[in-house]
């Protein structure tokens, strides 16, 4: 945790006061620690849920990173959303003051993501409901940021950075980001027989599903904008362009986002690709009952899988549901995850130029009603456990 505040803000020296920001020039940014404090403990993982605990368990479990983000001079720390034993952090003083403030020595701001609370904070002022001393103080926590940052000497931001932002070396590391990180979870029905790595120099391949061709489902949530939004939303590389980009001048690539019988009838498919996932989400929109693939995107995935030899990516940031059924009918099927722009990471792996390394960082469960899912538990019994990943070769 301490590497990733110094990274951003850089490294304070070792005489800097405790608790004071620290920004170390111009070509450092404020950090932000958040959310104070338990956000993943609440029950059932909901967010904006409810964190039922002991003090004990709270300071022990919980309040270490923010300690070690402290340590480093972390300009802001933001309160939560949720709430913890039934009374909601935003109000909670005994936590933000009492603790963060004056036990941990905490010196700076703790942002909020919205303005209305300005019109009830002038409204408490007014009615002297709320002394203007707390009103000071959280300008003297502002100022010390902005003085840290050099924000009044130097306003404005520098715009020749902006050169970098989406420059090919950034964009080479992000391609070899979505290499890595991408898990094989199966690799043909007979394992003598696996689908991956794919033909460059097929005659004729099917793309098709939801998440194939578009920019805002592979990057996910808190992107450019907050959630639910698809399409060419930024610069950058989707699956289908990038398979345009792979395979040999002689391949015939035919794009259909929803296939129909009468494409799959009227042409002799070397292989399909099948890209689908779930759309953006994020903070309570995340929070639901199922995580399933819709039901008519698996009929349509099992009706191409019926016809064709078929790789199936899913584009998704946790584990879904994945029926019987569709899982025996499907060829192979990697876990993409959210690989952002670079759709040429995923067809680098899947067509061969490189192997897949890619492990599963939790349990991939068979059924809802397995989770919370230990890998320690006596009943553990995963769809693929934790670790699994395999190779083009499997030993």
């Amino acid at each position: 945790m301490t590497s990733i505040i110094t990274g951003l803000q850089g490294i304070p020296p070792a005489e800097h006061s405790k608790g004071h920001p620290f920004v170390a020039g111009r070509n450092n940014v404020i950090a932000c620690a958040k959310h104070f404090v338990g956000d993943g403990g609440t029950e059932g993982g909901k967010n904006e849920g409810d964190t039922r605990t002991s003090y004990d368990d709270l300071e022990t479990v919980h309040m270490g990173p923010y300690l070690d983000c402290i340590s480093q001079h972390v300009c802001t720390v933001m309160a939560s959303h949720s709430s913890y034993n039934g009374q909601k952090m935003h109000c909670h003083k005994f936590l933000l003051t009492d603790v963060l403030k004056n036990k941990l020595g905490f010196k700076v701001l703790g942002p909020l993501d919205l303005v209305k609370f300005q019109e009830d904070l002038m409204s408490l002022v007014e009615a002297g409901e709320l002394p203007i001393s707390r009103i000071d103080d959280a300008v003297e926590r502002i100022l010390r940021v902005k003085f840290a940052a050099g924000i009044f000497e130097h306003p404005l931001s520098d715009r020749s950075l902006l050169d970098l932002v989406g420059c090919k070396p950034h964009r080479e590391i992000a391609r070899e980001a979505v290499r890595k990180s991408l898990v094989l979870l199966k690799n043909g029905k007979d394992l003598e027989k696996p689908l991956l790595p794919l033909n460059k120099n097929a005659r004729k391949i099917l793309v098709a599903g939801t998440h194939s061709d578009d920019l805002g489902y592979q990057s996910g949530a808190w992107t450019v904008s907050w959630i639910r939004e698809g399409g060419r939303t930024t610069i950058g590389t989707t699956i289908l362009d990038a398979i345009k980009q792979t395979v040999g001048p002689e391949t015939e690539v035919i794009f259909e986002q929803c296939q129909s019988v009468d494409t799959l009838s009227a042409h002799d498919f070397a292989f399909a690709i099948v890209a689908v996932g779930e759309p953006p989400y994020a903070e309570y929109i995340s929070s639901k009952t199922g995580l399933v693939i819709p039901s008519d995107i698996a009929d349509m995935i099992c009706s191409v899988a019926d016809r064709v030899p078929t790789l199936l990516i899913l584009i998704t940031g946790r584990p879904l549901e994945l029926k019987p059924h569709m899982l025996e009918k499907i060829d192979a099927l990697v876990a993409a995850w959210l690989p952002g722009t670079e759709g040429n990471g995923i067809t680098d792996v899947v067509f061969g130029d490189y192997d897949f390394v890619g492990r599963l960082p939790v349990s991939w469960f068979k059924r809802l009603d397995q989770l919370p899912m230990d890998p320690g538990a006596n009943m553990y019994d995963p769809l693929f456990p934790f670790g699994f990943g395999l190779t083009h070769s499997p030993k």
